[in-house]
């Protein structure tokens, strides 16, 4: 009885090692892993792309070089991606994105469902993207605005105004409870303003597109819409005001200004 005892102790002690063991190889092998793709992202990224016009053919040729010594590089295939979408080849770019979020999902799924709502103008799928990742990561930002602002942006873009409207009350409501006033942004509280605009709740628009101008007062689209508001509701001469205003805060740059929106103009953005 005791030798049985004994032989079953030595069984789960070797096992027990067996297994710390494994892990041990499991995590070196990860480390060197990680360390061969911050020397090729280093060879072939740092110093081999991004020595050249982010444009050009070089660009590419460095970085599928750098894919073709390990091709599961998710930072490499959104770096091939990037200047792509920004030449609105919104189709050949999305499938390299789509690379990236296969090899790396927490990272770079977002990004691909925010170039969906902004760029590709793909907004159904750009909901769905970003819904399956709140699912799977929970609340957050990319690009300076929220999932929920994308998503509501989207549904705005599709004619579903309710909806938008909705999800905009609730994100603004949440950023309030989470971060206070301050923590607003005026294109959140804009596209919040037009889902009320375009539900002709013009009073409700109002408000908030004062919000809006509260944190940026030379912000010449939410001062259009607002004016648009105004003559609906009767009041043309305190319209006027708002049209003057806009002008010449429209001629003088103060507009969206997302860094993104020097290549696309963005959704009730005034030429």
């Amino acid at each position: 009885m005791v030798k049985k005892i004994i032989t079953l102790i030595s069984i789960l002690i070797i096992g027990f090692s067996c297994n710390r063991n494994d892990k041990s190889v499991e995590t070196s092998t990860k480390r060197i892993d990680n360390e061969k793709q911050e020397e090729i992202i280093d060879k072939y990224l740092k110093n081999g792309a991004w020595k050249y016009q982010v444009y050009s053919q070089e660009w590419q040729d460095e970085i599928d070089k750098g894919l073709e010594k390990d091709s599961t590089i998710a930072y490499l295939w959104q770096q091939k991606a990037m200047p792509l979408i920004k030449q609105g080849k919104y189709e050949i770019g999305i499938d390299y994105i789509d690379n990236a979020v296969k090899y790396d999902r927490k990272k770079w799924q977002d990004y691909r469902a925010f170039t969906k709502c902004i760029f590709a103008k793909t907004y159904k799928d750009a909901i769905k993207d970003f819904e399956d990742y709140k699912k799977r990561f929970g609340y957050g930002y990319v690009m300076d605005h929220t999932y929920d602002f994308y998503i509501g942006l989207s549904h705005l873009q599709l004619n579903e105004f309710e909806k938008a409207e909705k999800i905009f009350q609730e994100d603004y409501q949440y950023q309030l409870k989470e971060n206070g006033k301050e923590w607003l942004h005026p294109l959140d509280l804009f596209y919040f303003g037009i889902s009320k605009y375009e539900l002709r709740k013009y009073e409700e628009a109002i408000k908030i597109f004062d919000l809006a101008l509260e944190l940026y007062p030379q912000f010449s689209d939410v001062q259009v819409y607002k004016a648009v508001c105004l003559r609906k509701l009767g009041k043309p001469e305190e319209a006027k005001i708002y049209d003057k205003l806009a002008e010449k805060n429209g001629r003088n740059g103060y507009t969206i200004n997302e860094d993104n929106a020097i290549y696309e103009r963005y959704p009730y953005q005034m030429r």
